[in-house]
C-alpha cells in the first residue's frame, strides 16, 4: 500500500519532490548519478523540475561521486551525487574517503529499502546489515529522513553540517517509499549558515605580538586558508615573510609573486624561522620530518581545534575562522610593529630561481611536461592532478596563480579518481579550461566515464601517461625489494584508439614539445580530448623534494649528540 503522510490538505507533494524542491532552494543546478529502483521517484522528481536541477548520469557510482567531489574540491561550494543502496553507495565510498582527508563538502543522497524492512535483514535488493551506521562511521553528518514531511529541514540540516567549522561530506538516505509518499507542501528556502567567528582577540593580541617582533617569519597555509587568500597576501606584505604550503595550499598566493615559496623551499626557510604562522593545515610534514625545537614559535589558526595538539602544543591556538581571525590580526600587527620589516625580495627570488634550476636538473622529465603544460593553460585554468610521477611533482613543480586551480586528494592518495574527478571539475567550472593528468594505471579506473564525457559533451583535456606499469610500485620493488618485481607491469589497450571508440577526440604525444603543440589543438575542441604521452622507465623520484630530512631537532643533520 501507497503510504501517504497523514498532513490532509489540496497541494500536495512527494517525499522526492521535497529533496529536488530543498536542494533547487539551495542553489544546486547540478547532481551527479545513476538511476535505479530505489532512486526512481527521485529521478522522476527530476525530470519534473523543468531544468531547474539538471543530471549528469555517470556509468558508475565512483564515478558520480568523483565528479561530485571534483566539483566541490575546485569551487568551495556543495557538490551532491546520488546511487542506490548497497553496492553503490559502496561504489561511492573511495570518493567519499577522499572529500573527508580534503575537506569537501560532498552530499551523498541514496535511496533505500522498504521503510519496514530497514534492519530485518530479509535479503531486499540492495541491502545491507545497517547502511546508515556505517556512513556515521565515515563522514561528518549522516542521517535518515524518514517522513517526506522532514525532507525540507533535514536537507538544510546537511548544508549546514557540510560548510559550517570544518568543511566536509555529509549523507542522507530516504527509502523507495517514503520518497513516493505524499505530503502537504512546504515552503523550501536555502539553508541559514551561521557567520564566520574570529578567534579570541586576546589570544590573537598574542600572536600579533610573536609576529610583530619576528625575525624570519614563515607563513604556512593548507586548505583551510582558500577563502583568505587576499588577507594571507596582505599579512605577507605586512610582516615580509615567504608562504609556502603543500598541495592544498597551491595558490592561496600567485607562485609569481616572491613571497611564494613551493613546499621544498618551505623545507629550507623551515630551517632559520623563528615564528611559523600555520593558517588552515594539518602541518603534518614540517612538524613529522623538518622537525621542531626550541627556537621555533608555532602560531596555528585552525576551524578544528582538534588539530592543534596531534603532534606538538603551538605557542599560541587560534580557534577559528581564517578570513575573519585575519581581519583582525593584521591591524593588531600593524600597531604592534616598531620597524618596518626589511625587504627579503632579493633573498626569495634567489631561493626561487636557484631551486627550480635545482629540480629541473633533478626532476626533469616531469618538470619538462609540467612546463608544457603551464605555457599552454590560460592564467585561470585548472590543472587535476592523479596518484602518478607528473601528479607528485606538480605540487611543488607546477607554478599556480589562483585559488582552488590545483585539484589534488590531499593524503588519501586515491589511485584512480583523478579523470572522473577532473569532469566534475570542468561541469562546475564551465568557463575555465581544465586540464588532467593521469598515469596508465589510474586513468583506467574510471575511463568508461568517457562515455558520460562525450554524452554530456564535457570540454576536459586529459594526459595519460603511458609506461606500462604502476611506476611507484615498480621504483619501491626495484629499490626496496632486491628487483622482485611483482604485479606492477601493465597490459594497455591502445589510448588513442581506445578513446576515439568512445566518440572522443584523442591525439599523441611523445616529449613535452608535442604535448604543447597537442594541448594548443586540444583547447580549441570541442567535448573531451584524451592525449596519450610517452612516459620513460625509470623515472628520477619526485619524493626526494617531498620526503626529505629533518633541518631541526635532534635529528637534523649537524645536531648536536
Amino acid at each position: 500500500m501507497k503510504h501517504v503522510d497523514q498532513e490532509n490538505t489540496s497541494a500536495r507533494r512527494s517525499g522526492a519532490d521535497g529533496l529536488v524542491e530543498s536542494l533547487i532552494a539551495n542553489d544546486v543546478k547540478t547532481m551527479f548519478g545513476l538511476p535505479g529502483g530505489q532512486l526512481d521517484n527521485l529521478f522522476d522528481s527530476i525530470q519534473r523540475s523543468s531544468g531547474n536541477l539538471n543530471i549528469i548520469r555517470t556509468r558508475h557510482e565512483q564515478g558520480a561521486a568523483y565528479m561530485a567531489f571534483g566539483a566541490a574540491r575546485s569551487t568551495g561550494k556543495p557538490a551532491v551525487f546520488s546511487v542506490v543502496p548497497g553496492p553503490g553507495i559502496m561504489n561511492a565510498m573511495g570518493a567519499l574517503s577522499t572529500a573527508w582527508a580534503a575537506n569537501a563538502p560532498v552530499l551523498s543522497l541514496s535511496g533505500q529499502i522498504p521503510s519496514d524492512g530497514i534492519g530485518t535483514g530479509r535479503g531486499y535488493l540492495h541491502e545491507l546489515p545497517d547502511q546508515l551506521a556505517t556512513m556515521r562511521s565515515l563522514l561528518k553528518h549522516a542521517e535518515r529522513i524518514t517522513t517526506p514531511h522532514a525532507a525540507p529541514q533535514m536537507i538544510n540540516e546537511a548544508f549546514v553540517q557540510m560548510q559550517t567549522g570544518r568543511p566536509g561530506p555529509v549523507h542522507l538516505e530516504m527509502a523507495q517509499d517514503v520518497m513516493g509518499a505524499e505530503t502537504s507542501a512546504l515552503p523550501c528556502t536555502a539553508a541559514k549558515l551561521p557567520g564566520p567567528v574570529a578567534a579570541d582577540s586576546g589570544l590573537l593580541a598574542e600572536a600579533a605580538r610573536l609576529l610583530a617582533g619576528a625575525r624570519r617569519p614563515l607563513i604556512y597555509v593548507g586548505g583551510g586558508a582558500m577563502n583568505a587568500s587576499e588577507e594571507v597576501n596582505r599579512l605577507a606584505r605586512l610582516v615580509e615573510a615567504p608562504v609556502t604550503c603543500f598541495r592544498s595550499g597551491r595558490g592561496v598566493m600567485d607562485d609569481r609573486d616572491y613571497h611564494a615559496q613551493v613546499f621544498p623551499a618551505g623545507r629550507r626557510l623551515w630551517k632559520d624561522a623563528d615564528v611559523v604562522f600555520a593558517i588552515g593545515t594539518r602541518l603534518k610534514y614540517p612538524q613529522l620530518y623538518w622537525g621542531l625545537d626550541k627556537d621555533i614559535k608555532i602560531i596555528r589558526l585552525d576551524i578544528d581545534a582538534r588539530e592543534f595538539d596531534r603532534y606538538a602544543a603551538p605557542a599560541v591556538a587560534l580557534h577559528g575562522d581564517a578570513r575573519a581571525s585575519l581581519q583582525e590580526i593584521i591591524p593588531m600587527i600593524d600597531s604592534a610593529m616598531k620597524v618596518r620589516p626589511a625587504s627579503r625580495k632579493d633573498e626569495l627570488t634567489r631561493l626561487k630561481t636557484e631551486l627550480h634550476a635545482e629540480m629541473t636538473a633533478n626532476v626533469g622529465p616531469q618538470m619538462g611536461y609540467l612546463k608544457a603544460i603551464r605555457d599552454v593553460l590560460p592564467e585561470d585554468g585548472i590543472f587535476c592532478d592523479e596518484i602518478t610521477q607528473v601528479g607528485f611533482t606538480s605540487w611543488f613543480g607546477l607554478p599556480i596563480y589562483h585559488p582552488r586551480s590545483h585539484v589534488n586528494c590531499g593524503f588519501q592518495g586515491t589511485l584512480g579518481y583523478g579523470f572522473a574527478t577532473a569532469l566534475g571539475v570542468k561541469v562546475a567550472n564551465p568557463t575555465r579550461p581544465v586540464v588532467s593528468v593521469s598515469g596508465d594505471g589510474g586513468f583506467l579506473f574510471t575511463a568508461t566515464e568517457l562515455a558520460t564525457a562525450v554524452e554530456y559533451q564535457i570540454n576536459l583535456v586529459t594526459v595519460v601517461f603511458n609506461d606500462n606499469r604502476y611506476a611507484n610500485v615498480y621504483r619501491q620493488q626495484k629499490e626496496w625489494f632486491d628487483g622482485r618485481f611483482i604485479a606492477s607491469d601493465l597490459c594497455n589497450p591502445d589510448f588513442v584508439k581506445f578513446a576515439e571508440s568512445f566518440g572522443a577526440t584523442a591525439m599523441k604525444a611523445e616529449n613535452p614539445d608535442e604535448l604543447r603543440r597537442a594541448l594548443e589543438k586540444a583547447f580549441k575542441c570541442k567535448g573531451p580530448v584524451i592525449i596519450e604521452a610517452h612516459q620513460a622507465h625509470d623515472l628520477p623520484a619526485p619524493w626526494q623534494y617531498i620526503l626529505e630530512a629533518p633541518v631541526r631537532g635532534p635529528n637534523a643533520p649537524g645536531a648536536a649528540e
